[in-house]
This record gives structure tokens, C-alpha cells and sequence, in this order.
């Protein structure tokens, strides 16, 4: 045999550690642009996620091929690191769509070759056995002792595949001898190091998310009190002070409509508050609504001469479906912007937009005639809005994803349990801000809160007056199960009988005494003892001031009179309950009086 195309083993050795290790850096480099960098492990991912991950992975492993040796007619190669890592890092359909490609190239870069057959089935092999063991233990992922083990039994059976399909026998014999420990090791340690690689990327990122969220939270708590009074030129000057502060960009600015209300830092020479809009960026915006990152000046459009600003973050503020302005973040030469950054003004945005709608409607509040939607939304009380925002820093270090998750689930519950304008919503409304409220909480009090929604098949739709199973949940988490050291459980079913609609919320916890339950039923306020009508009436009065331990019963009084004002008294609520022994509230809701 030539030696050249016939390397001894230890020459094989040096020449696949060397390749591997520029393979291995390039492939860690890759996974750091965007929009890799936003693509994780798991299972729930986009379609465009997963298939971007077999792209990559499959020309991974075809470049695994080409870093190679060619022996004996075939290809000493670094496939299975590429194909391995695939599977693990993506799943079974990313390890077998890497490992199809990278086996299907293998093929026909060598077709009727005596070991393309048992190379390509090796190749797909891994890739699946790699995502089915990712599958199927999802805590070993990104372990690299199981990558390592993967590297090892799947280049073992690669070898056991080459001598007994490849043919002439003694060619694959000779073969086997020369690649068969270089490739086993280096393609089991390169697989192992490719996992630990994506494991301290995804840390990495991990570490910078949970800095981004704490940094989010801060500019919040400082700039909560500023924007109660809405967007003005004074908190939007407070505001944008408090995020130049907090981000060191180098300009902060913030408009309402076309007119700029804030502009702090660079270009505040000309970029002045009070003054309309300058830049068509901004314009663009807020006439479609969505985010923008502009990296240039021309595209920034100031036709201000030696303006210093050269690329801009630029996201909505809003109210509903309406845009009151935007928030704007500046960059220079010396101080350009970043993705990072870019994420962070999208968080603040969401955040802002909440504050404000939060204002808004509790302004709207104090003005709106019925007693009953106010006493409702007074549940909705800083206490609830702290403890939440506590719990939601806690998990910024343990667990940023969840973090992420429940600012959403808090921002939709307070929107939709503040929102006084909707009549009659479909049941699905009611029950998805059931589900983020007892998120909320189950993160707070972890296995303390269970909970089980029952909905019955074709209920989904049903229209109900909004407000009116939440505050019966809430009351049974607060006052039922919370009571108990050892917590409880909440169960809500809903079903359709006849042209009713039967809801019953109900929980294994304190229970109440006979007392508690006539106030609750009880038709009127002035039917309460002296403490308990000063109570709804600074609930009625001040629902700010309101506190959680204030909340005793109110809902559930609430939920009661709206329904028998609104379908009689036969409409009343039902309460089942003993000390001890857990609560039962059922009502009925007609189809006819909401269509």
C-alpha cells in the first residue's frame, strides 16, 4: 500500500486531533451568531428552529467528512461528533435529518466505494440513537459523559458494520485495523467536548438573560412611581433619565404621538423635547408597530448635520391596540448598540406599556359606574403586583426562562383583570387568566398550589360576564388552601346542561363557618356587620389602598350580587362549606340572556 494513502495510526492520530479541534472551534463559533444563539435544546421549538439545526448539523457532519483521511479507498472521517452532538443538542428529528444529510453525502461522494453502504447506516445510526437517547433522558442532553459513551459504542458499531457488510472481507479487515482507534476516540472525545462547548454557551447566555431581566426589573421599580401619572413630558423625562442610568447608552429619548417628549444624552442638542418627531425611523414605527434596529445614520434619518447618533433601538409603546409613542435608545461611535440591547428595550416596552395600561384603566376606574367591576379590580393591589415581581427576580438566577414566562402570565393577567371596558367574554377568556393567576402563584408557593380545570367539550365558547370565576379561584387559593401549612388543591369543571352553564370551584382547605358564608351571600352591604361594609366601602372608595388581607370574602361577595343582579336571585351562588373540611361554590350561567 502507498503510505500516504495509507497511514500508519499514529500519523492518523495527530492528523484527526488536529482537524478536530478547528472543527470543534468553528462549530462553537457558529452557535453564537444570532439566530442560533436564540435556538436551545429541547422539544418546543419553531419549525424554522428545527429545521435550521439539521442544516447546520448536517453540514457539520459533511465537513466532518472532508477533515478526514482518505484510507484504503475510504475515508478515516469526523463525522459522528457532528451528527452525535446533532442529536443530542436537537432531538431525534434533528439528529436524524443531520445524520440522513451527512450519511447521504457520504454516500454519493463514494458510490459503489466497498464501505459507502456501512459508513452512510453508521452515520444515520448515531445521529438517531443520539436523539432518542436525548428523547428519552432529557437531563443527559447535554452531558458529555453520555456524548462520550454515544462516540464509543456508535464508532464500535460503525467498525462491526464496515467488516460485515464491506467487501473484499480482508480489505475491510486491513481497514478496520488502521482507522478503527483513531476514528473511535477522537470521534467520542470530539463529540463529548462538542456537548460541553454548547453547554457553557447556553450557561453563558443563560448568565446574560438573567442579567438582562434583573436590569429590567431595577429600571421598573425606578420608574413605576414616574409613570402612575401616565405618559407626560415629566415622566417621560424621569423615565428616560432612569434607563440612561441603568444602560449607559449613549441617548435615551421617548415620544408620545409625533411629538418628542424626552431626549437625554447625545444629540439633545437638536433633538429637543417638545418638538415633533425628527427622525423617519421613529415615524416608520409607529405607524406599523413593529421593533427596530437601525444601524446607520441614514436610516436613523436626522437631518440634523454632524448629528452624533448612528444607529438606533427603537420599539412601540402601547395601550391595547393602540400606539401612544415609543421608547428609543441611541448609540454612537463610541458607544454603538447590540442585539442585547435590543431585547432589553423590547422587554422595557412590554413593561412600560403594562404600567401605563395599568394606569389608565385605574384611572378609568374611579370613573366607572358600576360598584361591582370596581370592588372586582381592587383585588388587583400592589401587594399581588410586588410579590409577583419578587417571585419573578428570584428565578432570574435559578431559572430565566421561567422568569421570562411569568412576567407574560403577569402582564396578561393584569391587563385582562383590569380591563373594565369588555362585556360578555367567551369562557376560554375567563380561563386563561384562571391559568396565569395560578401560575403566578404556584411559583410563588411551588407544590402548596395544585390545581385541575375541567372543561367540558363544547363549554369553550360560551359567553360570561368577565371577572367572575378568577375572584373564586383567587379566594379559594387565599383563603382555603394557603390556610393549611401543607396547601391543597383547586378544581374548577365547567359543563353545559341544557341552555345552563354549570360552574363549580372548589378546594380541600380551611373551609369557613356559617357566618362567612351568609356575608357572602348576603344581598347588601349594609347587611354586613360595621367592619365588614367599612371594608367594601374602602374597597369601593380607594381601591389602591386596598391590601390582600383586606380580601376576605369580598370577591366571592362580589361574583354573587353581579349574578343576582343580572339573572335574578335564582341565579345565586351555591356555597358548601365546613371549618376544616374545604369549600364548594357552584353557580349556573343561561345561554339565552347573553346571546
Amino acid at each position: 500500500m502507498d503510505p500516504i494513502l495509507s497511514p500508519h495510526v499514529p500519523e492518523l492520530f495527530i492528523t484527526l486531533t488536529q482537524r478536530f479541534g478547528l472543527l470543534l472551534a468553528g462549530g462553537f463559533a457558529i452557535m453564537t451568531f444570532a439566530p442560533l444563539d436564540k435556538v436551545g435544546p429541547g422539544r418546543s421549538r419553531p419549525l424554522w428552529a428545527t429545521a435550521l439545526l439539521v442544516v447546520m448539523f448536517g453540514l457539520f457532519g459533511i465537513l466532518g467528512t472532508y477533515t478526514g483521511n482518505f484510507v484504503f479507498q475510504s475515508f478515516a472521517n469526523l463525522r459522528a461528533m457532528g451528527v452525535i452532538t446533532a442529536g443530542l443538542f436537537g432531538g431525534p428529528v434533528v439528529g436524524a435529518g443531520a445524520g440522513l444529510i451527512a450519511a447521504g453525502h457520504r454516500y454519493l461522494i463514494d458510490v459503489g466505494g466497498f464501505s459507502a453502504v456501512p459508513c452512510g447506516l453508521a452515520t444515520l445510526s448515531e445521529g438517531v440513537l443520539a436523539g432518542l437517547v436525548a428523547w428519552r433522558f432529557p437531563e443527559r442532553r447535554l452531558d458529555w459523559a453520555t456524548a462520550l459513551t454515544l462516540g464509543l459504542v456508535g464508532e464500535t458499531y460503525h467498525m462491526a458494520l464496515v467488516l460485515g457488510l464491506a467487501e473484499p472481507f480482508t480489505e475491510a479487515v486491513e481497514l478496520v485495523r488502521v482507522i478503527s482507534l483513531p476514528m473511535i476516540l477522537i470521534n467520542a472525545m470530539g463529540a463529548a467536548l462538542f456537548v460541553q462547548a454548547l453547554r457553557l454557551q447556553l450557561h453563558f447566555r443563560d448568565l446574560r438573560d438573567s442579567t438582562q431581566a434583573r436590569q429590567i426589573l431595577s429600571i421598573a421599580n425606578r420608574t413605576l412611581s414616574h409613570l402612575r401619572a401616565g405618559l407626560t413630558r415629566a415622566s417621560a423625562q424621569a423615565t428616560a433619565e432612569i434607563i440612561l442610568d441603568e444602560t449607559h447608552v449613549a441617548a435615551v429619548a421617548l415620544t408620545g404621538g409625533d411629538m418628542v417628549l424626552a431626549h437625554v444624552g447625545a444629540g439633545g442638542d437638536h433633538h429637543m423635547p417638545g418638538f415633533q418627531v425628527r427622525t423617519l425611523a421613529t415615524r416608520r414605527v409607529a405607524e406599523t408597530g413593529e421593533p427596530l434596529f437601525v444601524r446607520d445614520r441614514d436610516s436613523i434619518g436626522c437631518r440634523q448635520p454632524g448629528c452624533p447618533l448612528t444607529d438606533a433601538i427603537i420599539v412601540p409603546l402601547r395601550k391595547g391596540g393602540e400606539i401612544l409613542g415609543c421608547l428609543k435608545l441611541y448609540g454612537t461611535k463610541k458607544r454603538p448598540l447590540d442585539q442585547t440591547r435590543f431585547e432589553l428595550a423590547k422587554g422595557l416596552a412590554d413593561l412600560f406599556s403594562t404600567q401605563i395600561e395599568l394606569e389608565e384603566i385605574g384611572i378609568k376606574n374611579q370613573l366607572i359606574a358600576r360598584a361591582e367591576i370596581r370592588r372586582l379590580q381592587a383585588q388587583i393591589n400592589p401587594h399581588f403586583l410586588f410579590n409577583s415581581l419578587n417571585t419573578v427576580a428570584s428565578f432570574c438566577r435559578t431559572a430565566p426562562g421561567q422568569a421570562r414566562d411569568l412576567i407574560l402570565d403577569l402582564a396578561r393577567y393584569m391587563r385582562r383583570n383590569l380591563d373594565s371596558s369588555r362585556g360578555a367574554i367567551r369562557l376560554s377568556e375567563e380561563l386563561e387568566q384562571v391559568r396565569s393567576y395560578l401560575v403566578i402563584e404556584q411559583a410563588r408557593f411551588g407544590d402548596r398550589i395544585r390545581a385541575d380545570i375541567d372543561l367540558a367539550p363544547g363549554t369553550a365558547d360560551w359567553l360570561i360576564p368577565p371577572l367572575l370565576i378568577q375572584p373564586l379561584v383567587e379566594n379559594s387559593v387565599r383563603h382555603g388552601i394557603l390556610a393549611r401549612e401543607e396547601g391543597g388543591l383547586v378544581r374548577l369543571s365547567a359543563h353545559a346542561d341544557g341552555d345552563h352553564l354549570l360552574v363549580t370551584v372548589e378546594d380541600d382547605g380551611a373551609g369557613m363557618d356559617d357566618d362567612t358564608r351568609s356575608a357572602i351571600l348576603a344581598p347588601a352591604a349594609s347587611d354586613l356587620g360595621p367592619h365588614a361594609a367599612q371594608a367594601m366601602q374602602a374597597v369601593h372608595d380607594c381601591p389602591a389602598a386596598v391590601g390582600e388581607s383586606l380580601n376576605d370574602g369580598i370577591g366571592a361577595r362580589n361574583c354573587n350580587q353581579r349574578l343576582v343582579q343580572m339573572y335574578g336571585p335564582s341565579y345565586a351562588m351555591r356555597i358548601d362549606s365546613e371549618p376544616g373540611r374545604g369549600t364548594r361554590i357552584s353557580f349556573r350561567i343561561p345561554r339565552q340572556q347573553l346571546q
